[in-house]
């Protein structure tokens, strides 16, 4: 008689793809990282400098219809398009990425191979705050933008679930899971709301739109973890279980 092996959820198969792990894979990472950070560093020097010493000009709001440039808008005008371009290489990242994901995930039926360190990235949510700064400084509110970085906290729990072969069960936990993060996360947007549609906040209604941007910025990175977090766990219960 033949032996015949079904291989489970929790059975991870071995791959032709090279790692996320290897030498060359990290040194892409920590160099668009380290991009970011650059960038980000290059914002801040350059917005203290228009308020130091060139009247807050593209940092506090204006009217461009009357706008003329002169030199000293070079560092602002400069860093904002490093800025744009770095954001614009990230997408196309990401969705290059996404598509080789998805054709590996079809051809051998396995989760995608990524390293749990990426989860490190979440920690970029704490520049979230930032924005209670920049927002008493100037205005400014695009820092909590940053809220959403704390959903790549699951991509620890992800990582743990690498090339794993997709069986019947493992799709039915991922639906779940899916299902149940995405209720979670619709709940605490709907109580915001209801709270926040109570009155205005401090007697201003700019502080509700804050506080909606930070809510819905918050779920968001809440649906993110829970639905690794959650497939995670659902595997590994049934498996403690079998």
């Amino acid at each position: 008689m033949k032996n015949s092996f079904t291989p489970s959820s929790s059975d991870k198969l071995p791959s032709n793809k090279p790692s996320s792990d290897n030498p060359s894979s990290r040194k892409k990472a920590l160099a668009v990282i380290v991009s970011g950070l650059v960038c980000l560093a290059l914002d801040f020097a350059a917005s203290w400098y228009a308020v130091a010493y060139n009247d807050s000009r593209l940092v506090a709001p204006m009217d461009f219809s009357e706008y003329a440039f002169t030199a000293k808008d070079l560092p602002m005008i400069c860093s904002i398009t490093l800025t744009c371009l770095y954001i614009f290489f990230l997408l196309f990242l990401i969705v290059r990425t996404a598509f080789r994901n998805q054709k590996q995930v079809r051809q051998t039926q396995t989760t995608r191979k990524i390293s749990p360190k990426l989860g490190f990235l979440g920690f970029l949510g704490f520049m979230g705050f930032l924005g209670f700064w920049t927002y008493s400084q100037n205005k400014d509110i695009q820092p909590f933008m940053f809220f959403m970085f704390f959903g790549f906290f699951g991509f620890f729990y992800e990582g743990k679930l690498s090339n794993t072969f997709m069986d019947e069960r493992f799709r039915e936990n991922a639906m779940k899971a899916q299902l149940e993060s995405l209720k979670i996360s619709f709940a605490v947007i709907i109580a915001a709301f209801v709270l926040l549609g109570q009155g205005a906040l401090w007697g201003s209604l700019e502080y509700n739109l804050i506080a909606a941007m930070i809510v819905v910025f918050f779920s968001l990175a809440l649906f993110l973890f829970l639905n690794e977090y959650l497939l995670y766990r659902y595997d590994h219960d049934e498996q403690s279980e079998a």
